[in-house]
């Protein structure tokens, strides 16, 4: 059977724009450097884009005095303004020298304008640059160039590098594609006899925008680079809080399940220090150390979803404010000279209270011992009605400090405990050249046993 052509079967389903590209990646190719072309250098020609001045000056800016930086914001418009006169004075020069000063509009205006357009329209500046060429270099009857006389040479070359420097890497591409087809083109079906500049333009137009491409490049990788580290720091800071307070919350299960021991273990031996206690106050109790056990059940499952693989429950109990003795002279002996003060009158306080405490000025000596060495320190510690007052303050370091390759766990985990007793805390330089760290830890007063007979 003979093979049935399209055209001999009209009911086939024609083929699609997708069956197309997909058998003609030529094609596809081809179609998306169009686009490309298009969206670079034909839509939107006319558009308005104003050069804004670079804050701060930029690189200029830095080699300025201050009270002149944020002029320095305005000096890639001076130099473009500054190459479209120079482009102005090498029409007039070179309209003299040919005895044609009557076409100088033309051959020099026309292009120092197109210089000063890529201020304001970078796209329509350089159409305007590639399309005057061949009417300013006929009118100018240059013959020592074709097809472009010095003055448009000069002008396209600027308005060229500009405008990539304006834009994006790929429209530079652009640019120079068109121009040296352009440049092909008058080569082959307008020649002259004179001598042919395109070799010219070509090299240097490439080499500047070749320049520009790499700055742009550069630029770019700078800018990711600066992205990827605010983005890095704000997840090193989520990461360090986290991690803070899964420490705190291992610190204070040994205070919290004691506690609740206590409750649990009361709640069932209650009703034996009463001779024939009421059914009801029974089951009260019971239901007191039922809650307790479960409380504390909970507390357990909930440590170790938060308890590092290889985290070990430590053997010995959890440090108070009583072994800063200890703590002092280990500190003393790691040389940092460090003095206590103890005001107010010395009462206990509550575990989770007493352990923050002692964490913080542990904390802030570390801090000390890292960041200054040769200094020397001072803890003031404050007994007041409504709490307790922590001070360390450290003198300058006397040493070579060396950076610190930490996340900034120190203040981070002194801050959570201090927000989580809601208290108050501050960590700042001292005017010296030290730090001092402060603390306010809110206490509850406790009620006098008497009050709560009397109360009863």
């Amino acid at each position: 059977m003979a093979a049935v052509t399209d055209s001999q079967n009209p009911q086939r389903t024609p083929r699609t724009a997708a069956d197309s590209d997909s058998r003609s990646p030529e094609f596809r190719l081809a179609m998306d450097a169009f686009t490309g072309l298009r969206t670079d250098l034909l839509d939107d020609v006319f558009a308005y884009r104003p050069l804004p001045p670079r804050a701060g000056g930029g690189l200029v800016g830095r080699l300025l005095p201050r009270r002149i930086r944020d002029r320095a914001g305005w000096f890639p418009h001076a130099v473009i303004v500054g190459a479209a006169l120079f482009v102005l004075m090498v029409g007039y020069l070179v309209a003299d020298s040919n005895g044609s000063q009557a076409y100088f509009v033309i051959s020099g205006f026309v292009p120092a304008v197109a210089v000063l357009l890529t201020l304001v329209r970078p796209v329509a500046a350089f159409w305007l640059s590639l399309l005057s060429t061949p009417v300013v270099t006929v009118v100018g009857s240059y013959g020592d160039g074709w097809p472009w006389g010095p003055s448009s040479f000069i002008a396209h070359l600027v308005v060229m590098t500009v405008v990539a420097a304006r834009t994006r890497p790929r429209t530079a591409g652009w640019m120079w594609a068109v121009t040296a087809g352009y440049a092909l083109f008058a080569e082959i079906f307008v020649g002259t006899s004179a001598g042919t500049d395109t070799p010219q333009m070509l090299f240097f137009s490439a080499l500047a925008l070749l320049v520009v491409t790499v700055l742009h490049v550069r630029r770019e990788a700078r800018e990711e680079v600066a992205v990827q580290q605010s983005v890095t720091a704000v997840e090193r800071d989520k990461r360090t809080l986290l991690e803070e307070r899964t420490t705190i919350a291992r610190e204070l299960h040994d205070v919290v399940a004691h506690h609740m021991s206590v409750v649990a273990i009361q709640a069932e031996a209650a009703p034996y220090r009463v001779e024939n206690p009421p059914p009801e106050l029974e089951k009260a109790f019971a239901t007191i150390r039922e809650n307790a056990v479960a409380a504390l059940t909970e507390l357990r499952r909930i440590l170790g979803v938060v308890r590092a693989e290889d985290y070990e429950a430590p053997d010995a109990p959890q440090p108070v404010l009583a072994d800063l003795d200890n703590l002092l002279g280990n500190v003393r002996e790691a040389g940092l000279e460090t003095d206590k003060t103890i005001t107010g009158a010395v009462r206990p306080l509550p575990q989770g209270v007493e352990l923050s405490a002692y964490r913080i000025i542990q904390e802030a000596l570390s801090n000390a011992l890292r960041h200054a060495p040769g200094a020397s320190a001072k803890v003031e510690v404050s007994y007041v009605l409504g709490g307790i007052g922590l001070r360390i303050v450290n003198t300058a370091p006397q040493g070579l400090v060396k950076p610190s390759p930490g996340a900034g766990h120190g203040i981070t985990g002194m801050r959570e405990r201090v927000t989580m007793l809601s208290g108050e805390m501050t960590a700042e330089p001292t005017e010296d050249g030290g730090y001092e760290v402060t603390a306010f830890i809110p206490v509850a007063s406790p009620v006098p046993a008497q009050a709560t007979e009397e109360q009863s």
